[in-house]
């Protein structure tokens, strides 16, 4: 795999070969690449910054036709290699992979083309006998200057160009190619140059999103694919004085990280780099007496099992009236027992899949034997888990009667659902727990057809979630429709997938043209 700017060194790069591989059969390799270093990083660097100007002059609509077309590719010639790599890559099912590395990403392009050539048209009022326009250009630095010349020669670069400058780090996920293809399209779209680093887990289906971006008339080095270690990606592109933005979907611990290495080198940048994060959610179901309990079981299964409960907002914790507890309870054990965990590869009757990796397999595990082993925890089902072939675990279903067992609290991101059930006449007291439980703020839903009820919980918890559900499960937002984002440590809500995204990757400039004579310097009243 190789990036566009120095294909040879990625090529011919013998340290760190890594290796991809089935989540449902760890045996199986899917895709060997190498980590770019320090050095190669830098010339990735040094290589966008020379194409930037050239790409942020060329008018939005003109971009906006790259993404065009790759969606276009996305919905036919290459529709079906972009989804069989997410599916053997990370584990997905068919219908799983088809929402994300089709629908959804083939969405995030055309909806950014949409809103970017739509911003265009937000112009400020003009009062004659002045005009006044708006220009979205990238984000950038200033040329000249800073405190790279000595860096650039060790590595044997020549000094840059006295050209504006400036370029956005994306790090992407596993879980949805369609975050990856978002997290460094986006940016790049408005005028920006992009160093890309996927996930390693998500290798295979990213590397071909990257290509269709190219076959799609992307130039080189606009966004630069750049596989690398983490710490090593992140320490240097937070001390490039040409740092201008990240854009970031993975943990909380990750981003503080990054958020602390920009801020520690203030001095060192030549403008204040912009920080979009998506760190995840302890997600909620609210169940009310009142609620349809098909709607709650066919909801809850769907959003806390599918994809193994690996989506940002899967939800993780059930809270559910004591008078419909026993119906409820009943019917999702009754439910689970028809849920197949298997290789979404060879049996597309299969719900849900592997875990990601050993990683986040032992960190499941671990949940599980905290489950086995507090007096205030029972599972009800499942619990069990293999990795002797891939990294299985059951779809498990825990009681708590303590509301603040950590298993409420925190981020599991695998297919266990936890539950609290609640007398029915302290729903309002409830409502209140579940905004004060957790420090994410992502997503979250509530069930009730009683409308005061409603009234209610919309206003108890109306910061506990970003994306807030009615009757519906927490997961399954729609570019255009639900823009996705949550606040707390769920990150900054800059809500992609709406219209407002595209506009955090530019750097506003308004212009004011006076058509006549200014007058007199005097002001009426001096004379």
């Amino acid at each position: 795999m190789s990036s566009s700017f120095a294909p040879t060194q990625l090529e011919k790069a013998s340290w760190g070969l890594e290796r991809g591989e089935r989540p449902f059969n760890h045996g199986h390799k899917v895709a060997k690449f190498c980590y770019a270093d320090k050095a190669l990083l830098h010339r990735a660097i040094e290589a966008s910054l020379a194409a930037r100007k050239e790409w942020d002059l060329k008018p939005v609509a003109d971009r906006a036709q790259v993404f065009l077309k790759a969606a276009d590719l996305l919905s036919g010639p290459r529709r079906a290699e972009v989804l069989a790599k997410t599916m053997v890559g990370q584990g997905k099912t068919v219908i799983q992979a088809e929402i994300d590395a089709a629908a959804e990403l083939i969405d995030f392009f055309r909806f950014n083309a949409k809103f970017a050539v739509e911003l265009e048209g937000e112009q400020p009022l003009s009062v004659p006998p002045s005009t006044n326009s708006v220009l979205y250009r990238g984000l950038e630095v200033p040329p000249g200057g800073g405190t790279g010349g000595e860096l650039r020669e060790a590595l044997g670069l020549a000094s840059p160009p006295l050209l504006p400058q400036g370029f956005v780090a994306a790090i992407s996920p596993f879980n949805f190619t369609a975050i990856g293809g978002n997290l460094a399209g986006a940016p790049a779209l408005m005028g920006n140059v992009v160093l890309w680093k996927p996930s390693d887990t998500a290798m295979l289906a990213s590397y071909a999103v990257y290509r269709v971006l190219r076959e799609a008339g992307l130039p080189p080095n606009i966004i630069q694919f750049v596989p690398a270690d983490g710490p090593t990606f992140g320490d240097t592109v937070t001390s490039s004085e040409h740092l201008c933005g990240i854009n970031f979907t993975g943990s909380v611990p990750t981003f503080k990280h990054l958020w602390k290495q920009v801020a520690q080198n203030l001095d060192r940048f030549r403008t204040f780099p912009r920080l979009a994060g998506e760190c995840g959610g302890k997600n909620f179901h609210f169940v009310h007496r009142s609620a349809d309990v098909d709607s709650v079981v066919s909801g809850t299964l769907r959003s806390a099992f599918e994809y193994g409960g690996q989506k940002c907002s899967a939800c993780s914790r059930l809270y559910v009236p004591r008078s419909l507890w026993p119906q409820i309870k009943g019917r999702l054990l009754e439910e689970l027992r028809g849920i197949k965990v298997g290789n979404p590869a060879e049996d597309f009757g299969t719900f849900f899949s592997a875990v990601i990796d050993a990683k986040s397999f032992g960190r499941i595990r671990k949940w599980l034997e905290h489950a086995r082993s507090s007096p205030s925890l029972t599972i009800l089902a499942g619990g069990q888990c293999d990795d002797s072939v891939g990294y299985f675990v059951e779809p498990c279903i825990i009681e708590s009667k303590d509301p603040q067992d950590p298993i409420m609290k925190e981020e599991i991101f695998g297919p266990v659902l936890a539950t609290y059930v609640y007398p029915d006449e302290e729903y309002k007291e409830t409502l209140q727990l579940v905004d004060r439980t957790s420090s994410y703020g992502l997503t979250g839903a509530v069930f009730a057809q009683d409308r005061d009820v409603l009234r209610e919980a919309t206003e108890l918890l109306r910061n506990a979630a970003g994306n807030f559900y009615i009757n519906d499960k927490s997961t399954g937002s729609v570019v255009g429709q639900q823009p996705f984002g949550g606040a707390r440590a769920s990150g900054t809500n800059d809500k992609p997938g709406g219209p407002h995204y595209v506009l955090r990757w530019t750097s506003p400039q308004v212009i004011k043209e006076t058509r006549g004579p200014l007058g007199d310097w005097r002001y009426p009243y001096m004379q």
